[in-house]
């Protein structure tokens, strides 16, 4: 199942490989932004002799066919950064550019794909099928995978597979479950509507603060008292905005939040539950709820036959203690819009290293990743394209 020209080709252009990803550190570019760096991989992808287009605004999306016909297995990395801070003053390759940085990996991604791509190049005329590969934007705002899928990334496409760098999993350790993997990710919004007026007059007036503040404390019980607690969901408000002077009592009150969850219906639950405890809360004390409820990703869901697929690939690649058990997470990826398209599957690499200060938070200002994980997402990716077409 493995192939060894595949391997040496990344052994051998593992250099190269980490070149590209400092490159892409030091100068990120956030979602829908992503003008140099498509432009690089344009260039690196048709350097390669592979044939290439670009998605509106920021996507590349390159296809070769092999030596002989067969299925076409897709292949997906993202590329935009986020608008943190980098806090790693010592790296020689840290953020050019202040309040913006790779904190999740994305540039790891790009280049690991690259070499990927790079050593299936090597094995194109043993090949019984195509590659496709995607280069996508603006998935730190869950939107890119979808506008990817509408202009075409995934038509034709048997199978497709991504990787995401994993600092919570030690260096070269590979998980990729069948089933739930990433939870669906949406946002709320509430707006409550009181009566201001003097803070020394509240018999007069209906506070928004007050309603909002017994929202916040209730809401969590949508989860703890109404729906099953074998089924995981997450509830979380995180931003409040409320009033505009200390001694007026206010009269308008901003909530948003996230909502996570793995089961469509558990989904539609809670979004029913917190318009009837948005507006039930509102009307205890006299005033008005409205609730906005925006979809972002889907849940991942591993296909089953794809991720065994992927774990018989890293055994063989990588040896038996290679893959690793880790729980399904309630963060959130919008890969999920491929999966909706296409079987496929989404994997995991470890690159938490405690002698490098590699474990930190993903989305944290001194987020890093060990670089020699790396060769085994390179790897990863390549291997599982040749398993797939040739299996």
């Amino acid at each position: 199942m493995i192939n060894e020209t595949i391997k040496k080709a990344i052994q051998d252009n593992s250099d190269e490989m980490i070149d590209i990803r400092r490159k892409l550190h030091s100068e990120p570019e956030l979602s829908w932004e992503e003008y140099n760096t498509s432009e690089f991989v344009y260039n690196y992808l048709t350097g390669l002799g592979i044939d290439c287009w670009k998605a509106e605004p920021t996507g590349v999306i390159g296809t070769f066919k092999g030596g002989n016909s067969g299925k076409t297995v897709a292949l997906r990395a993202d590329m935009d950064a986020l608008s943190v801070h980098e806090l790693n003053e010592d790296l020689p390759f840290r953020s050019a550019q202040a309040g913006k940085m790779h904190a999740c990996g994305h540039d790891a991604h790009t280049a690991m794909l690259l070499a990927a791509a790079k050593a299936l190049v090597a094995v194109k005329e043993q090949l019984p099928g195509s590659v496709r590969f995607i280069f996508q934007p603006a998935e730190e705002v869950a939107t890119g995978a979808k506008a990817m899928v509408s202009q075409g990334a995934v038509d034709g496409v048997d199978d497709v597979f991504g990787i995401h760098i994993w600092s919570q999993m030690p260096t070269h350790k590979v998980a990729c479950r069948p089933g739930p993997s990433f939870a669906s990710a949406d946002i709320f919004k509430v707006h409550f509507k009181g009566q201001g007026g003097h803070g020394a007059m509240p018999q007069d007036c209906i506070d928004a603060a007050i309603i909002a503040s017994s929202f916040v404390m209730n809401v969590q019980s949508v989860v703890s008292r109404t729906i099953d607690p074998q089924q995981p969901a997450v509830v979380t408000v995180g931003k409040m905005t409320v009033g505009t002077r200390f001694n007026v009592i206010a009269e308008n009150a901003e909530l948003e939040g996230t909502v996570r969850c793995f089961d469509p219906d558990i989904r539609d639950h809670i979004e029913k539950q917190l318009k009837i405890y948005a507006e039930h809360t509102a009307a205890v004390y006299g005033g008005t709820a409205h609730v906005e409820y925006i979809r972002g990703t889907q849940a991942v869901i591993n296909g089953a036959e794809s991720a065994e697929l992927v774990q018989q690939v890293a055994v063989e690649a990588f040896g038996e203690g290679s893959v690793y058990d880790e729980k399904p997470t309630m963060g959130g990826e919008d890969f999920s819009f491929y999966l909706d398209e296409v079987p496929g599957s989404f994997a995991l690499v470890g690159s938490g290293n405690a002698g490098k200060d590699t474990e930190w938070a993903h989305h944290h200002g001194k987020f890093n990743i060990d670089e020699d994980a790396m060769a085994t997402g390179a790897e990863l990716y390549a291997q599982y394209a040749w398993a797939y077409l040739t299996k």
